[in-house]
């Protein structure tokens, strides 16, 4: 029998201790059996009739079961019938239609909130658009993070990453902005804007709300997962192999 719809969130799948820490909640992919950090992963519900979708907002109401594979192994385990047994057993029912475009729908549900996210950091202020403007406030240390679209230039790339570590005082560090998994025409179309290539963040505070959904983004498409502060750093692999490691020490 499926969950009641009015189950409280908290009894998601392997709910485990780790995943109730306040600062750092986790949850287990049901596919991989890893337990990882909740932002890296994505939260798929079952709707009344039995039909597997994405919560990307995280927000709906009954059981989730969490996914922490990229996009290339998610389906490959629906290709190959993993994905519908791994279902069955974490709603604890076989009675479930699982769409043969799952995986698609997954990655356009995480692409929509980012971009639904930086729509509202420009319209509370806190985006910054145009090469000049950005070269500025970055000179001026008034960027906390610096992003390209995927198709921008690697000129351009390179004179807003210097620009922004003089800002920061990191010259010689080699740091840069971070390439979005976006073009230009995706960024320009969500934003209403002509030739979006260059964004930039103006406070910590709005860097970290899109760097959520970016995160969770980049790692299912299998891409280097970004830093707090923009910078690329190694997929979650091997941190999910330290972490599965540490759990079996304790």
């Amino acid at each position: 029998m499926r969950t009641p719809p009015n189950e409280s969130l908290s009894s998601d799948i392997a709910d485990t201790p780790q995943a109730r820490k306040a600062s750092e909640p986790e949850r287990r992919c049901i596919l991989s059996g890893e337990t990882a950090p909740r932002e890296t992963l994505v939260r798929l519900v079952a709707s009344p009739a039995g039909l597997v979708l994405p919560d990307a907002h995280e927000k709906a109401p009954g059981r989730g079961a969490w996914i922490g594979v990229s996009r290339d192994e998610f389906a490959a385990a629906l290709a190959a019938g993993k994905l519908k047994g791994a279902l069955a057993r974490a709603f604890k029912t076989g009675d479930l239609e699982v769409s043969g475009n799952l995986p698609e729908m997954v990655e356009n549900a995480l692409t929509r909130v980012l971009l639904d996210r930086l729509g509202l950091e420009m319209r509370v202020g806190s985006l910054i658009l145009g090469t000049q403007r950005i070269a500025e406030q970055a000179r001026g240390g008034a960027v906390a993070l610096l992003l390209h679209a995927r198709d921008a230039s690697e000129d351009g790339r390179k004179k807003l990453d210097q620009a922004w570590r003089v800002g920061r005082d990191a010259e010689g560090s080699g740091e840069r902005g971070l390439e979005l998994p976006l073009d230009r025409n995706a960024l320009s179309v969500a934003l209403g804007r002509d030739n979006v290539v260059h964004l930039a963040l103006a406070d910590e505070a709005a860097a970290a709300r899109v760097m959520k959904p970016l995160t969770r983004l980049m790692h299912y498409l299998g891409h280097d997962l970004p830093a707090a502060d923009g910078r690329a750093t190694p997929r979650a692999d091997d941190e999910l192999n330290e972490i599965k490691k540490r759990n079996e020490q304790e």
